[in-house]
Formats: C-alpha cells, sequence, structure tokens
C-alpha cells in the first residue's frame, strides 16, 4: 500500500524509496482509486462536474459572485503566458490554448468545481500543467510494464459528495476563495501553503489530514489586513466547522470504509496475487483510516521504513512472529 499525492511525479518520483519501487515491479496487479487510463473515467468526471442541462452557473449564482469570477479568470487569461515554463514553450504550448483548456466550459460547472478551477490556476501549478502528477504516472507505469490493474471506486463515489455539498457552504467557500486571490492579485497579501509546502510536508512525513480537509480547497494568505478583515465572525467559523466536518465524512471516512471492504474483497478473492494499492496519502492517516480497517478484519499491516544504520551490537531482527508474516500487508509512505 502507497500513499500518493496529487503533484508531478518528477518532483516526488527521484526520492521514493526503492523498497517501493521494486514492489510495485514485482506486484501482480496494481490496483487504484480510480481507472485513471479508461477514457469513461475522463468523460464521467467531466460529466459531472456539470450542472443540469438547460442551467449555466450565472443562473445559480448571486451576480455579484459571478463578476468576480469572471474578473479573475480575465486576470489569469492575462498573465498566463508570463507564468508558463520554459519546457512548456519548447514544447509548443500555447498560452491561450492553455487557459482554454483549464477553463474549458466554465460557465456550464457547478460552483464547487469552479472553486476548484480557479484555485488551480495559479503561477506554480500552470508551470507544472505538462507534467504527469504521480498517480498518472504510475497508471502508464503499470501499462507500459503491462500489469493487470484495477480500481476500488467509480467516479460517482468521488463526485457525488462534492455536489451534495450545501449550496450556503459552497457559495462561502467560492466566495473566501475569491476574496483571498483578489487580495493575492492586489499583493496585499500571499499565499502561505502551496503546493510547494504540500511537497515538502509529503517527503517529510510531518503531514496530517488537517491538509485533506476543506482548507484544501482555498489558499491560505498572510499579509497586510486589517484587524476587521483579520478576524473570523463566528459565523463563518461556523461554516468553517460544518464543512470540515462534512468533508470529513463524506470525502475520507465513508470512501475509506467502501474502499477497505473492496479491498478485502481483492485479497479473499485473490489468496496467491500480489497487490500494489495506490491511493491518496490521506486515506491511510488518523483514525477510521484503511490501515485502521484492515487492522479490525484480521489484516496485519506494517509500516515499512527507510533503511536505518545498523548500531553496533545491535539487531535487525523482525519482532513480527513467522507465523503471521504471510498475513502481513505494508503500508508504504515515501518518506518512511
Amino acid at each position: 500500500m502507497f500513499g500518493t499525492i496529487h503533484v508531478p511525479y518528477t518532483r516526488v518520483w527521484s526520492s521514493i524509496p526503492q523498497k517501493v519501487k521494486r514492489a510495485f515491479e514485482s506486484s501482480d496487479r496494481i490496483i487504484f482509486e480510480l481507472d485513471l487510463l479508461d477514457p469513461e473515467t475522463e468523460s464521467s468526471l467531466f460529466q459531472c462536474q456539470l450542472l443540469p442541462k438547460g442551467l449555466r452557473v450565472v443562473d445559480v449564482l448571486p451576480n455579484n459572485t459571478y463578476l468576480r469570477i469572471k474578473e479573475h479568470l480575465e486576470y489569469v487569461r492575462q498573465h498566463i503566458a508570463d507564468w508558463m515554463s520554459p519546457n512548456q514553450r519548447v514544447k509548443g504550448i500555447h498560452a491561450e490554448y492553455l487557459y482554454n483548456a483549464l477553463t474549458s466550459n466554465w460557465e456550464r460547472k457547478r460552483p464547487f468545481w469552479i472553486l476548484l478551477m480557479i484555485n488551480s490556476l495559479t503561477e506554480e501549478d500552470i508551470k507544472m500543467r505538462d507534467i504527469h502528477v504521480l498517480d498518472k504516472y504510475l497508471a502508464l507505469e503499470a501499462q507500459r510494464l503491462k500489469k493487470s490493474t484495477g480500481a476500488v471506486e467509480r467516479v460517482q463515489d468521488q463526485c457525488h459528495p462534492l455536489n451534495q455539498l450545501n449550496s450556503t457552504l459552497v457559495l462561502f467557500a467560492l466566495n473566501q476563495a475569491l476574496t483571498q486571490h483578489e487580495l493575492i492579485r492586489s499583493r496585499l497579501s500571499r499565499s502561505t501553503f502551496n503546493t510547494e509546502n504540500l511537497i515538502q510536508q509529503y517527503m517529510c512525513g510531518d503531514f496530517s489530514l488537517k491538509m485533506f480537509d476543506t482548507r484544501l480547497a482555498s489558499p491560505v494568505i498572510s499579509g497586510q489586513t486589517n484587524r476587521e478583515e483579520s478576524v473570523t465572525s463566528v459565523s463563518e467559523s461556523s461554516l468553517e466547522e460544518e464543512m470540515d466536518k462534512y468533508f470529513q465524512k463524506e470525502l475520507i471516512l465513508k470512501r475509506n470504509l467502501e474502499m477497505g471492504r473492496r479491498i478485502v474483497h481483492l485479497l479473499q478473492e485473490n489468496p496467491n496475487t500480489s497487490f500494489f494499492f495506490a491511493f491518496g496519502a490521506g486515506h491511510f492517516l488518523g483514525n477510521n483510516s484503511i490501515v485502521e480497517y484492515l487492522h479490525h478484519q484480521d489484516i496485519d499491516v506494517v509500516r515499512v521504513s527507510r533503511p536505518k544504520k545498523k548500531k553496533q551490537g545491535s539487531s535487525t531482527t523482525s519482532t513480527t512472529p513467522a507465523s503471521r508474516l504471510s498475513r502481513v500487508r505494508p503500508v508504504f509512505m515515501p518518506n518512511l
């Protein structure tokens, strides 16, 4: 079991221990959250983001919020050429093409998906748009090695919770994000938590489930704000807490339970098959994680660490009884 992160694979692949790569290459089947190479997956992901037929985002959002979105997207369109990397230019990627691809059909999208789109349109993320994220890279490698692949989720398992989020909470989060982006644009604030921070914490192993809650839906900022702007109201705090609870329950806990069930089913139905499970690292963290679920199903899970220098006179003998080794499922975290 390997905890992944949704960033360009080139940022982390060279630091992932060889034991993980060997496990990947020697496993009979590679299992992901979704079947990333199935064209139907991409089509379904696109369709789930759209509003019901006949509706546009201007019909479901307050006019002021809609105009703020348009203003921010125009800002991105004007700056995207400056944000692109030299490598993207060498590949012949044009700024207008990239902008249109990233904002395609945005006026037909549900507000929460517009929020996610806006938060991905930063200079840092634009520079990395031509590189496969880690999950997709692993899927392509599995295909190259002619591995049998599979998935434990369907698109609706991930999409439905997002689309069912209370409209009041969605509007709150969208307006909060727009405000923060506007402050960054005006140079009154700066982003203090970005993809680089995420990568560093992933590689150092000091991240937690807090990195997977609704704070990821909007950038954390700091800078020149007055007292009134910096103090979060009681109502805002309440909405933030409600969102956090919803996402922890719907996007983490419920999915962990169903993913765990499907893992157990695969193991029981294929006792002589070795599996490499590659899921988002958040599913292996905290209480009610996939790891905890497997423990409850009497499947031993051992965290595999990096080799440590052997101290003189010390022993590296495993403390796991030999009779139990055949039932041990290692969890690989890239830094540990």
